[in-house]
């Protein structure tokens, strides 16, 4: 467990002036990631996908969205659901991140 910790950290550590330079969080760009490998998906999906809470997510999605990276809508089938979609300037952020975005 420790060797897969620290393995983490280093990752983390490793990305960090990157994601800085683009004004992000490791965990944002892990979001964003999902999201450019499928644009649309639900809080759910995307919470499914990085081993997440949903309500662990949330706060995060929210401060994506303030920061113009992508947008949440309640999905019109199923109010209970939110979808979460990249804006022109999410999708954008791809092409910056270069190397980071290969999925």
């Amino acid at each position: 467990c420790y060797a897969i910790y620290t393995a983490g950290i280093a990752i983390q550590r490793a990305y960090k002036p990157l994601l800085d330079e683009l004004g992000l969080t490791y965990p944002q760009y892990l979001v964003l990631n999902v999201l450019w490998s499928e644009d649309g998906q639900t809080v759910g999906a995307i919470a499914n996908a990085l081993a997440l809470e949903s309500s662990t997510l949330t706060p995060l999605l929210k401060r994506l969205e303030t920061s113009g990276l992508l947008r949440r809508t309640r999905n019109l089938s199923n109010e209970r659901q939110v979808l979460i979609a990249l804006t022109d300037e999410g999708r954008a952020l791809q092409h910056k991140a270069g190397c980071l975005s290969d999925t």
